[in-house]
This record gives C-alpha cells, sequence and structure tokens, in this order.
C-alpha cells in the first residue's frame, strides 16, 4: 500500500510551560516535530561533540564510570547480562569487576551495541565505531554470541530470537537477537542516538528488523516499541552527565537525548507515547480531539481508492489521523484525504479513522464506511522476449520482459515441456534437475491479482549439455595470500562434465605445517551449494574488501573473532606457512602447499597462485613446479573463471569486446555472440547495475553512474570473467 508518512505539524504550545529538561538544550527549540527535531538535535549533538575518544584506553576508561553498578561501586554492568553468577555459567553474568577489562572469558570487553559490520561503511574503532553512547561492557561469550545479528522481538532474557530472521551471517534464516527485557530499552536509545549523529552510516534498518512504514525516515517500530517497554533507568542516566562535562578526561562533550527524554523519539517518529521525562509534552494537555466525521469514498478503482473526512477539532492543534483498514492501521497523514492502495478486486473493506493532537491524544474511532472495489475481468499482457542462457547438463534459465496489466501483474507461471513448473514473482527461473543430453521446451504465462491469465508466450527450447568431462573430482584452481590484509580466497573448478552437489566437502588447514588437520569448514552451507560443470566456486575471508573478491564469492568464511570455534576466520585465515586441504567426506582429496614442513615454510606465502591449465584433477601431493603458476601478491583477475586447455571451449575473453573503455559517454557496448548476463559493480562490491546482452540488444546506459572505476562481470554459459570500467 503507498505509505503515507506522517508529518507532524510544527506547532507553538499554546499554554506556559516551565521547561525541566537539562539546560544543555537551552538553545534547541524543542517545539519543533518531526524531522524538523531530529535536524536540530542532531546539529545539537553534533556541535557538542568535541572529545572524540580512542578506542583504548578511552572507552576502558569511560565504561568504568558511566556502566559502573549503581549498588556497587567496584563492578560494572553487562550489557545482556541477566543472572548474578550463582548458576556457574559466566557468559550470563550481569555483573563483573570493574577492572577485570580485557579478552578473556572472565573478563569484560566492549560491545559495539550498532555491530561494526552492520554500519555504511565498517564503523571500525574510531569515530562512529569508538563512540562511548553505544559502546557497552559484555561479558565476550555473550558478545560473540551475539556477533554481528540484528535485533529482533523477544522475551524474558537475551538470546537468540525465534520471531524475526533476516539475511545474516548464518545466510538468509540468521535468527534475530533478543538484548533481553532490561536492555532493550537501552538498545533502542543507543540506536537512535547513533541514527541522528551518523546519519546514513548507522541505518535501524541495517542493525534491526522491523517496519518503517509509519516512520518519516529510516527509523523502524522495533525500536520505538522498545523505548516505550523499558522505560530509562537511573543506570542509563547516569552516562549523559558523564559525558557532556568535558572536564572528565574521558568525556566526549555530548548526550543521548533520548536518555533525557525518551518522548522526543515519539516527537520525532510519531507512534505510542513514551515517558516524557520533562512533562512539557503530556502533562499540560489531556484532551483529545473529536473523532472524524463523514467518511466518504471516491475513485474507486480495482485495487485503490481515496477516502476522505471532515476534519476532527482539538482545544491545541490536531496533528495527524490514523487510517485503519479492517481493524488494521494501514495509514498515517496530516491530511483528511489518503488513498489506499494494492486491495483486492472485488472486494469489500471497512474504513475507520482517529485523530490525534499535538500531546498524542487519540480520539475515537470514525463511524465505519464500508467500499467495495471493483471487478477486474482483464487479463495482463503477454510476456515477451523470452530467451534461455546458463545451459548446463542439468540445468538452464529463462528470462523474460515483464508484462503490464491495468492493476499489477501478481506472478508467473512457468512451464516446462507443457507442465506447471513453478510460479514466481520474478523475471527469470532456473529449471534444475534435469536429464544429460535432453531437449526441454519452456513456456510462460502471466497472473494478475484477481486470477487473470495472459497469453502463453512464446516457446523456446533448449538441450541440456551432454560432456563426458576431464576430471574425476573437483580440484584447487587458484590460491590468493594478499601481502597485507585479509583479501584471502579460495577457487575451486568443476571439470568433472557433471554438476557437483558440494554437501560433504569441507576445507581444512595444517596450521603452521605441522600437526593435524584442524579448523572444518563446510563449503556447502551456503546460498550456492552445486558447481555446475566447467564453473568455479569462490570462498573468501570474511573481511577480503577487493571488490573482484566481493563480486566472484560464493561464499564467505567464518566469522574473524577470537570465540568462534573456527577462531579468527580459519581455515580462511591461512598465512602463507598453513597448507590448505580440500576434503570429501573427511578424506583429503586436493591440497595447496606441502605438508609436514613446520612454521618455517613460507614458498605460499604473499603470493596468488592458479593451478595450470593442463591439469585434470585433485592431488593429494603438492606439485609445484608442475602443476602451479606463481603471480604477485593481491592479483585478483584471475578470480572467478578456469579456463581448460583440454577444454574444446573457447576462451571467453576470445568470445567478446567491451567498448568505449575508458569512456565519457552514456553508453558502453559489449559484443558478444552469445547471451551474456552483465552486472556492474562500484569498487565498494555493490551492485550498480544488472543487464542481459544479446547479439541485437548490447548497448548498456551507464548514464546513471558516476565519474569513476567500476568492474563489469560477464558471464556466458558457465564462465565468467571481470572487466575493470573507467568512466571520465
Amino acid at each position: 500500500m503507498i505509505k503515507k508518512l506522517l508529518t507532524l505539524t510544527i506547532t507553538l504550545l499554546s499554554f506556559t510551560v516551565t521547561f525541566s529538561q537539562e539546560t544543555y538544550y537551552n538553545d534547541v527549540d524543542l517545539t519543533l516535530t518531526g524531522i524538523a527535531l531530529k535536524d536540530a538535535l542532531a546539529t545539537k549533538i553534533t556541535a557538542t561533540h568535541t572529545n572524540f575518544l580512542v578506542y583504548t584506553p578511552g572507552v576502558w576508561e569511560a565504561s568504568k564510570v558511566t556502566d559502573v553498578n549503581p549498588t556497587n561501586s567496584s563492578e560494572i554492568l553487562l550489557i545482556y547480562g541477566y543472572e548474578n553468577g550463582s548458576d556457574g555459567s559466566i557468559d550470563n553474568d550481569r555483573e563483573r569487576g570493574i577492572n577485570n577489562n580485557g579478552g578473556g572469558n572472565s573478563d569484560w570487553n566492549r560491545e559495539h551495541v550498532f555491530a561494526r559490520s552492520l554500519g555504511n561503511p565498517n564503523l571500525g574503532t574510531t569515530g562512529p565505531g569508538a563512540d562511548a553512547h553505544h559502546l557497552r561492557p559484555s561479558d565476550p561469550g555473550r558478545n560473540s554470541s551475539r556477533n554481528n545479528r540484528k535485533f529482533g522481538r523477544g522475551t524474558g532474557n537475551s538470546g537468540f530470537s525465534t520471531v524475526d530472521f533476516h539475511d545474516g551471517l548464518d545466510g538468509p534464516n540468521t535468527a534475530a537477537w533478543y538484548p533481553g527485557d532490561e536492555w532493550k530499552g537501552d538498545v533502542a536509545r543507543m540506536m537512535m542516538y547513533m541514527y541522528v549523529r551518523y546519519g546514513s552510516v548507522c541505518l535501524p534498518t541495517a542493525v534491526g528488523v522491523g517496519s518503517t512504514q509509519f516512520t518519516p525516515d529510516e527509523m523502524i517500530d522495533l525500536f520505538l516499541v522498545w523505548n516505550i517497554e523499558d522505560p530509562v533507568s537511573d543506570f542509563e542516566k547516569q552516562r549523559n552527565p558523564f559525558h557532556e562535562n568535558t572536564n572528565n578526561t574521558y568525556a566526549q562533550g555530548n548526550r543521548n537525548p533520548f536518555i533525557d527524554n525518551p518522548y522526543l523519539a515519539t516527537r520525532i517518529w510519531g507512534g505510542d507515547s513514551a515517558q516524557d521525562l520533562w512533562g512539557i509534552y503530556t502533562s499540560s494537555d489531556t484532551e483529545a480531539p473529536t473523532a472524524p466525521t463523514n467518511l466518504v469514498a471516491s475513485s474507486v478503482n480495482i485495487t485503490n481508492f481515496t477516502v476522505s473526512w471532515t476534519a476532527s477539532d482539538d482545544n491545541e492543534a490536531v496533528t495527524g489521523y490514523n487510517v485503519y483498514v479492517d481493524g488494521v492501521l494501514t495509514e498515517q497523514t496530516s491530511n483528511t484525504t489518503v488513498t489506499i492502495s494494492g486491495l483486492s478486486s472485488n472486494t469489500t473493506y471497512t474504513i475507520t479513522v482517529l485523530a490525534k493532537d499535538i500531546a498524542n491524544n487519540q480520539s475515537a474511532l470514525s463511524t465505519p464506511l464500508e467500499v467495495t472495489t471493483l471487478e477486474d475481468t482483464e487479463a495482463p499482457t503477454t510476456p515477451a522476449e523470452i530467451v534461455v542462457n546458463n545451459i548446463s547438463d542439468t540445468a538452464f534459465t529463462i528470462s523474460w520482459s515483464a508484462a503490464t496489466d491495468n492493476s499489477e501483474v501478481a506472478s508467473y507461471d512457468v512451464y516446462l515441456d507443457g507442465s506447471l513448473n513453478t510460479n514466481t514473482i520474478n523475471l527469470t527461473h532456473t529449471f534444475t534437475g534435469l536429464v544429460v543430453g535432453t531437449s526441454y521446451s519452456a513456456y510462460v504465462i502471466a497472473k494478475d491479482a484477481a486470477g487473470n491469465s495472459s497469453a502463453q508466450s512464446a516457446t523456446v527450447n533448449a538441450t541440456t549439455v551432454a560432456s563426458s568431462g576431464v576430471a574425476s573430482e573437483l580440484f584447487f584452481s587458484e590460491y590468493v595470500e594478499p601481502a597485507t590484509g585479509n583479501n584471502k580466497a579460495l577457487e575451486i573448478v568443476n571439470l568433472t562434465g557433471s554438476t557437483v552437489s558440494l554437501a560433504g566437502y569441507s576445507i581444512k588447514k595444517q596450521s603452521d605445517g605441522s600437526g593435524p588437520w584442524v579448523d572444518v569448514f563446510d563449503i556447502s552451507n551456503g546460498s550456492v551449494n552445486t558447481i555446475i560443470p566447467g564453473d568455479v566456486f569462490v570462498i573468501t575471508h570474511i573481511d577480503a574488501a577487493d571488490p573482484i573478491l566481493v563480486a566472484e564469492s560464493d561464499l564467505v568464511g567464518p566469522p574473524n573473532i577470537d570465540t568462534n570455534p573456527n577462531r579468527f576466520g580459519s581455515p580462511l585465515n591461512f598465512n602463507g606457512n598453513d597448507p590448505i586441504g580440500l576434503f570429501k567426506n573427511d578424506v583429503l582429496i586436493d591440497v595447496v602447499g606441502e605438508v609436514n614442513q613446520g612454521s618455517s615454510y613460507n614458498f605460499i606465502q604473499n603470493i596468488t597462485l592458479r593451478r595450470n591449465a593442463n591439469v585434470t584433477g585433485p592431488s593429494t601431493t603438492y606439485n609445484e613446479q608442475a602443476e602451479w603458476t606463481f603471480f604477485d601478491a593481491d592479483k585478483f583477475d584471475g578470480i572467478g573463471f578456469f579456463t581448460s586447455s583440454l577444454s574444446t571451449e573457447n576462451n571467453l575473453l576470445d568470445t567478446f569486446k567491451m567498448y568505449p573503455n575508458p569512456t565519457n559517454g552514456n553508453f558502453i557496448t559489449i559484443k558478444t555472440t552469445s547471451n551474456t548476463n552483465v552486472t556492474i559493480y562500484n569498487t565498494l562490491g555493490k551492485v550498480v547495475k544488472t543487464t542481459l546482452v544479446t547479439a541485437n540488444k548490447n548497448s548498456i546506459d551507464i548514464s546513471n553512474l558516476s565519474k569513476g572505476v567500476y568492474f563489469v562481470k560477464l558471464k556466458i554459459d558457465q564462465k565468467s570473467i571481470t572487466q575493470k570500467l573507467i568512466k571520465n
């Protein structure tokens, strides 16, 4: 449905109040509402943030004052903790010795409540990464359990949410993190501060699972609810006086406004009323507006209609209206008219409205209005431009252009050999589990929300590849160990001629070139769990930042943290004297580096290794001269494809040309003989454009790209390559 943002009317209070807020806010216009108030507070807390703490020792020392236990000055309180230490489990303790700071299991460390990796860019340990208003003492194990999980709903003590999930470190179904009943309000107010202080660097949508439907920006309902449900405690209040006073060596100079008065969040983002600790917004006005009257529907259509009403009255000022559809809050507006969209055809809806004033008093609901949408009998247009690409031994992909409809296209039925294969909202579908060397036909039908179906699209034909292959097993095809940092990567190639499931495959290392193989890493746990013939599978270190590595990565290695079972990202943290093994069902099948050579063996350090084109399979004996070619460290342009000299296919480099490059125009041309999937990344690894290039449609519009360097990934059939593009 169309989102109507609640724009609170900026109105001066018409009654006289004695301001009880801290003098810190004397130069802030607290009669403002909405984004205007948010901007005013941002100006204040930014201007007064005069001392930027050093992560060590600044944050340690500040925490020993701001987080001291009010009932025992020799202790600090641990965020997410809830138990007094009597149950024998240390990670859930609520208190710890004030001077026991460090990284040991019995110490306390610093939790970035706004997880560093969820910032844009990574918050690091300076600037926002060292802002004490979101750094809290934490048990190291509890800190590790939270990791970089987004916050989500729950009840009781801290732990993994069983309600909210997101795409995170454990994949699309990563459980969110519930901070606990005692700490959720603290978390909400910290996230509000970080958003107001740092803007788009610290978006609430990046750190929490919730909806922005009824807020005027990226604030989510989760934090607004927590701000209400968990009021400010005396413990939380002790932070602001310390940090405002710059006579304190480790004070920042600014305050968190939402600790001083949680109702400021209500003034900015709306919703139910939080505490008004100053008493200047809610105490003097307790009279609710009158209920809206004379609800009338107009412009009734298939999926939408407009509702208008007579304005409510209030002793101060009506600032907005809540609109309910069948009892569910659907729209918020400051107007007396709203368009409700995204409805089903030929369906009756019940509409009610209530009014709110500047103190968030709410009227009674209006008299209900019933509205019936029109019936939809018009079918969508026929899907066109259906093409086949990515043909393998057991799969192929089709894509098509979007159909149109008088309301909207809801989905597409995709048929294989005349039988319904799937229903999808996408414009592409991959058929899998097919028979090698077999011909198939496919077509698509568009459907709208009312169930009307288009005519059948044109039929396309595809024949799966029949290939004997040149290898009996997967093997390493590239190894990247940089001179500095964590741009580390491993590439595995499939030359078997058949699609290979990654189930049972893992990576291990021999630490410092001696002892047993350790730190098993299952490579089938990502979103990509098969390798098709001729394709490669790229595994990168979790902190790899090079755009080519980010673009080509199929699987990211374990977290780079001390307490992870695969400590510090192992085995992807190899450093040149750690042989790397590829295992199948726990049996070694291929290796990079000589085993049992000890820590002084550094021949695979600060280097890129590529398997020679004539290698046809794995080996448990590392044959450096016969099978590998050495390249300088930090050379990543070979990642993402492998060309075997025994393959009958042409080198991908010979099948296309991209021009002009560099360019100062708005278009580039890809000259190719095959359908080519094109993805363009910026230098941060973010996708900025995707398209399909064909022999007849080979011009790409890059007018929306600013000047700079980009990486263009082209994928033809089962091979891909990444080329640099410069726009002047």
